[in-house]
């Protein structure tokens, strides 16, 4: 089974470039990055910790695909992923050509994990009705494969549109689409109709939810979607239980710091993981 790695980076972290670096040299074989464009100042969206206050750090988040371009010039074999882009809030082109890019100068490494958000407010500075961000997301994602696999793309949608087009770079390889979120008929369908896999966060709650992804599939006539728990912390037994469902990669949560705290970290996770 492989086993990334992901961190809340910031300004004020392991840069995320020498984090890529340190998590293949020691054997980890993905690192994802979150986004959060920004954070407004007057947020009445509940905070994702069921608290008051947001801690600052989500308005510190550099941008996962310049940060990832960074770190693919610096490493040979890690997948460099997306943990995750929140594809409502971007435009379908401008991001199409920069994924391309990143594809392109790591060598077919991208991974794309994408969500629908869960702030109001900052989807709201992007021109996002909230009521729309799921199908903006379908759309976007729709629109991206166009450019990526066109050599004259063109799409019509309700929330992204553009005439026959020309767009180069084209990936180097396919980019596989992992989509977050809650298990449900609504995301499940919209794996099985333009996603590559599920990524749920932590992993709890797998096992129930496995033969509704299955079904969603089956009913699109596809293969079964890949599962990449997201954001786990590890436990021989919890690696074991995943490895059991056919689980192929699971991404592990690192802490948000400097070398001193996270190094250590990748150290006893590879000891225990990767070697043990």
């Amino acid at each position: 089974m492989r086993l990334g790695i992901t961190m809340f980076a910031t300004d004020r972290t392991m840069p995320p470039h020498e984090l890529a670096v340190a998590a293949e040299e020691r054997g980890f074989a993905s690192l994802y990055l979150p986004e959060h464009t920004h954070i407004p100042v007057a947020r009445t969206t509940p905070s994702p910790y069921g608290t008051d206050a947001l801690p600052d750090d989500y308005a510190r988040i550099p941008d996962p695909l310049v940060a990832l371009a960074a770190a693919a010039v610096l490493t040979s074999t890690i997948t460099l992923g997306t943990g995750v882009l929140l594809a409502a809030q971007r435009d379908p082109v401008v991001t199409a050509k920069a994924v391309a890019t990143l594809d392109r100068i790591s060598g077919g490494r991208v991974v794309l994990g994408i969500g629908y958000g869960w702030n109001r407010e900052e989807a709201a500075d992007h021109g996002v009705d909230w009521t729309t961000r799921r199908a903006r997301v379908r759309e976007n994602l729709l629109a991206m494969r166009e450019l990526w696999t066109k050599e004259e793309a063109a799409f019509k949608g309700e929330y992204a549109s553009f005439e026959p087009s020309w767009s180069w770079p084209k990936p180097a390889a396919r980019v596989p689409v992992l989509l977050g979120g809650t298990p449900g008929p609504t995301l499940f369908a919209q794996v099985a109709e333009y996603g590559d896999g599920w990524m749920p966060i932590g992993g709890a709650g797998v096992r129930e939810a496995l033969p509704a992804l299955r079904a969603a599939c089956e009913a699109a006539g596809r293969p079964m979607a890949r599962v990449v728990p997201f954001g786990t912390v590890p436990t021989p037994g919890k690696l074991e239980y995943f490895a059991g469902l056919g689980v192929e990669e699971v991404v592990l949560r690192v802490p948000g710091g400097g070398q001193d705290a996270v190094l250590p970290v990748l150290d006893r996770y590879a000891a225990s993981y990767l070697r043990g």
